[in-house]
């Protein structure tokens, strides 16, 4: 077996996942998987890449971006004016046209990703309805693995089960709509708060304990009901959660509440920056409260983190969050592009722009960074930009330039506005991240968080994702242009050249459930839904 192996020699390897911080190394590949080193000492591999002075890490891996489905392909329509400013990406031997700005198309995506060394991606917010065409366009992004969280947090049946009190209901139809979107996680965005909105204008939930009509649940239902089911289903991923309230001045303290309601379950917080914030309502009180919310996060190892860092510049907010897309449309006075998914989801998207004179803006910024500070456990925080909403996931070697060099990070802070350092801790903070643990938030934590256990490590038996960097004084220099990236196995890149552009596999998972419950679905499916319930879901040649 050993003539079907590919070495990668002498390179210093990061894989914390197995306990290996920057020792000099070799990797065997062989069938799109990290290999054992062969028994025989004097076998020889059909492929050697010498990696000599280089560092080796696993492929990143984005937990939560919006790359895919019916929202990111409105947002591309909706913005021609990025398009025609952006670079172009030009139609090579190997590789397909495309377009950037922040929201890339589909064939762009993927080799934008591959190049940055990032091997996965999940698109973070799928309606039911939308799984089939998410999947149409995974299958026009290459060089990337690539799955996505369904949207439930605002299903009419899943509220219709919680005011039954029925779980196992709940836990049957979770079961089954995972199965039937090919899905990988569940998504709650506004529990609750979206449902609302599509009753009435401007209508949205205040706290977790507001009844959502007609059931008379509340989010904190919603979120318990949720969690609880996608831990007696098992799922690799803990439910994903949007919390009521983002963007919104004192929403931290809606934050502290939703973690404490999933006491005995696991939870994941997304773009917890979104979730951080203090004050009254208004630019004079406006402050980070990221310190009792971290030492919360501190203290309990159930309850996981993604950033949403935001970046300044202009970029396009587009949300499940239907309530929010208003808010921001008011606030920037742009266009707006709102929808209603049946009795599932909704959907808001506004372009937007993040000044770096604008004190809230800045404190933002600011809030992002504290997060990745504070919590002392790097297994447990992600590096997101929550892309495109805080900012393209291009931005990424910029973000672990400021988390590496506690220097760049006090220069920038102090061409912000100055009343950003009484209102955030940021300035107060010297901790600087290592190599080690970049690839940690990056990789190895997100593979964990995800229950990924084939990726994020260069153990044997692990997926062959792995990328492979110059060393550089300057992190940004590093990490915005690797050397070699390797996707299963392939050489995908190459000093910035796509060399391979396959495409991935898409993940998903299919818990068992009782399938007792699918009569009833079905029904449901007839009273309510403009779809047959035979006709919904997706097919497995989807994923060919």
């Amino acid at each position: 077996m050993a003539s079907g192996f590919l070495k990668i020699a002498g390179g210093t390897v990061y894989d914390p996942a197995n306990g290996v911080h920057g020792e000099i190394r070799d990797l065997w590949v062989a069938d799109g998987k990290i290999a054992a080193a062969p028994s025989d000492p004097a076998a020889q591999p059909v492929s050697l890449l010498d990696a000599s002075g280089l560092v080796v890490m696993p492929g990143g891996i984005d937990m939560h971006c919006h790359i895919a489905g019916p929202k990111a392909n409105i947002a591309r329509k909706m913005r021609p004016e990025e398009k025609r400013a952006a670079a172009k990406v030009r139609r090579t031997t190997a590789t397909h046209s495309g377009t950037l700005g922040s929201v890339p198309s589909t064939f762009a995506t993927g080799y934008k990703y591959a190049g940055l060394g990032y091997t996965t991606a999940f698109d973070a917010a799928v309606p039911p309805l939308g799984a089939r065409h998410a999947h149409e366009e995974f299958a026009d992004t290459p060089c990337i693995d690539k799955g996505f969280y369904v949207l439930m947090g605002n299903n009419h049946y899943v509220m219709r089960a919680l005011k039954d009190r029925e779980p196992e209901r709940l836990q049957g139809f979770m079961g089954w709509l995972l199965g039937a979107t090919k899905a990988y996680g569940v998504k709650a965005v506004n529990p609750g708060g979206v449902e609302v909105w599509k009753q009435r204008q401007a209508g949205n939930v205040a706290s977790l304990d507001d009844p959502v009509a007609p059931y008379d649940v509340t989010p904190r239902q919603i979120l318990r009901g949720l969690a609880e089911a996608a831990d007696a289903l098992r799922l690799p991923h803990a439910l994903h959660i949007h919390c009521n309230n983002l963007g919104l001045p004192g929403n931290w303290t809606t934050t502290l509440q939703t973690m404490r309601s999933l006491e005995g379950c696991r939870g994941h917080i997304t773009h917890v920056q979104f979730h951080s914030y203090g004050g009254e309502g208004d630019e004079s009180t406006f402050r980070s409260q990221v310190a009792p919310l971290a030492e919360y996060v501190n203290e309990h190892e159930n309850i996981t983190v993604d950033v949403g860092q935001v970046l300044f510049g202009k970029t396009t907010s587009m949300t499940g969050d239907g309530p929010l897309g208003y808010y921001l449309h008011k606030i920037y006075g742009t266009k707006w592009f709102s929808g209603d998914v049946e009795l599932e989801a909704g959907c808001g998207i506004v372009p937007i722009e993040y000044r770096d004179k604008s004190l809230v803006h800045a404190i933002q910024w600011a809030i992002g960074l504290e997060w990745f500070l504070s919590v002392r456990d790097p297994w447990r925080v992600v590096l997101t930009t929550d892309h495109p909403n805080g900012g393209s996931f291009l931005a990424y070697p910029q973000i672990i330039r400021l988390l590496m060099d506690r220097t760049f990070r006090t220069d920038v802070l102090k061409t912000l506005p100055a009343k950003v350092r009484d209102r955030t801790g940021l300035a107060d903070m010297d901790r600087e991240y290592t190599l080690s643990e970049i690839c940690i938030i990056t990789r190895a934590g997100p593979a964990r968080i995800l229950g990924l256990k084939q990726k994020g490590h260069l153990g044997p038996g692990a997926d062959a994702d792995i990328t492979i960097y110059t060393p550089h004084e300057n992190p940004q220099a590093m990490f915005e242009l690797p050397r070699y990236v390797i996707q299963g196995g392939r050489l995908v890149v190459e000093n910035g050249e796509i060399r391979q552009p396959e495409n991935g596999r898409t993940l998903h998972v299919a818990p068992p459930y009782d399938r007792g419950v699918e009569a009833d679905i079905a029904h449901w499916f007839e009273e309510a839904y403009s779809i047959r319930f035979r006709n919904f879901a997706v097919d497995e040649s989807y994923l060919e």
